[in-house]
């Protein structure tokens, strides 16, 4: 009984509990519904489709089973009289993002994460991510269970994709992860995750070529794709290993550290390399054009990054209104919020950062402008102050910043993630036929990214959440659970 009783507690499955997952099902769902109903009729509506086509005025999307039913300039004249209308004057509907780089743990001092299993799904859905990849778990047994709960309509949040444990070769910074101890056991990790129900699995730092050859045959003989947060191994390496997508960009890769020794981590010579490469020359453009035949798509995390750099002006990269953003730090702990301020109150200035983050700004875009598939998450680990959900945003923001149009950085946030899950026929754009996953933003992100912010009602399998109540039902608790 008492084991019990701990595990409903730590999920807020207990009666009356302020974070409640469970209370019962019915009754925790509908308090955070403000939009249900067999027909759904969203009029006056802006849309922005996630294709990187122009936002179209005045639309009207109707939405039944859970379906985009039809979209256009009028309402189909055959509605019953039982349809649910919303009028969005005002408002932009964009589909929900989805999030590839959305760990379900976040950093809680020294060296040690946990899972934030109640906070974590709600603010996810609240700020519009309808669906993420959790690329690497520190908890993976209770991340695939969050996702059976999801599923199950027990549980709020997005649909998830989960990642194994990390594939880490020997050398981890971090007690929460498995040292690998040659091929054969990364073949066995593989395999053993595949059959819990993971679908994709991520290399990390100091795993070795012969680790990564291994992991990469064993996911692709069973149609599932390898990421990897590299720094043992080169991206063009990685490339011809076979690896499906980088994580973090240009900032991560270690290929053109001088005389670089094969399989092991140059550390802090990596930023110092990357400080002296010329964008332009052939080793960059050899990388890239490789990356792009062998179809390795890169995802964006730049909010981590930006969470560790000096805040340089009032607007732009680094901006103290981004960095302390007060409805982020409502939602997370006092401990959570001290240690995150104290982090920003210690990071100095690095003149060579801010053109080093810049240039891989510039060369994400060169990937793009390449013809390379460019993903996008928020990665919630770092000096603790990116936050589900809100990371996620800021990550779109930050993409217009690195030099892509609003329409361009909403597709790469949301259509470029579905084609690489391979859910783009169902997810990731506003079309007819496809999942009613929308988000429903005050003003126009078109013209203002600013506006991606203003989430109001967060569409999920055609149910439309209140994404204020959703964050209010986790104050305080990021850190915590």
């Amino acid at each position: 009984m008492k084991i019990a009783t701990a595990f409903l507690l730590l999920f807020g499955i207990a009666a009356g509990s302020a974070g409640s997952v469970v209370q019962s099902p019915a009754a925790d769902r509908q308090q955070f519904i403000r939009v249900e109903a067999p027909v759904v009729v969203l009029t006056h509506v802006r849309m922005i489709d996630g294709t990187g086509a122009p936002a179209r005025d005045d639309q009207t999307i109707v939405i039944a089973e859970g379906k985009i039913k039809s979209i256009g300039a009028t309402a189909p004249p055959d509605l019953p009289a039982s349809a649910q209308t919303v009028d969005l004057q005002g408002y932009t509907a964009l589909p929900g993002l989805v999030g590839m780089h959305d760990h379900m743990f976040f950093p809680q001092g020294g060296l040690i994460y946990s899972d934030m299993g109640v906070s974590f799904p709600r603010l996810y859905l609240a700020l519009g991510v309808t669906t993420i990849r959790t690329a690497g778990s520190v908890a993976p047994f209770t991340d695939l269970e969050i996702k059976r709960l999801i599923d199950a309509g027990r549980m709020l949040g997005p649909k998830m994709h989960v990642t194994a444990p990390y594939l880490e070769g020997r050398g981890s910074f971090t007690p929460v992860m498995h040292e690998l101890t040659g091929p054969d056991d990364a073949r066995k990790m593989v395999n053993f995750w595949a059959d819990e129900g993971a679908t994709s699995f991520k290399a990390y730092m100091n795993i070795t070529r012969a680790e990564l050859r291994a992991a990469v045959e064993e996911a692709h003989k069973r149609g599932l794709k390898v990421t990897g947060h590299l720094c043992s191994i080169g991206f063009r390496e990685a490339a011809e290993i076979g690896i499906d997508n980088l994580e973090h960009g240009l900032l991560v890769d270690s290929e053109f550290v001088p005389n670089k020794q094969p399989d092991q981590c140059p550390g802090a010579a990596v930023n110092a390399s990357l400080k002296q490469l010329d964008l332009n020359s052939p080793a960059v453009h050899d990388t890239i054009s490789m990356l792009v035949a062998k179809n390795v798509a890169i995802t964006s995390t730049l909010p981590v990054f930006e969470a560790g750099s000096a805040p340089l002006a009032p607007s732009g990269i680094g901006a103290a209104s981004a960095l302390l953003n007060p409805r982020a730090l409502n939602v997370m702990s006092t401990d959570a919020r001290v240690r995150y301020l104290t982090a920003r109150a210690r990071v100095s200035f690095d003149s060579g950062f801010v053109p080093l983050f810049r240039k891989a700004m510039d060369f994400e875009r060169a990937f793009v402008q390449a013809g390379g598939l460019l993903i996008a998450g928020l990665d919630p680990t770092g000096n603790g102050g990116i936050v589900a959900g809100f990371g996620d945003l800021r990550e779109v923001e930050l993409l217009v910043e690195a030099g892509f149009t609003p329409l361009e950085a909403i597709k790469i946030a949301t259509f470029n993630g579905a084609k690489f899950l391979g859910e783009d026929a169902h997810i990731g754009s506003i079309a007819v036929g496809k999942q009613a996953d929308l988000m429903i933003v005050k003003g126009n992100p078109a013209a203002s990214i600013g506006d991606i912010e203003k989430v109001e009602i967060v569409f999920k399998d055609g149910v439309g959440y209140d994404s204020e109540k959703l964050i209010q039902s986790v104050q305080g608790l990021v850190g915590i659970r």
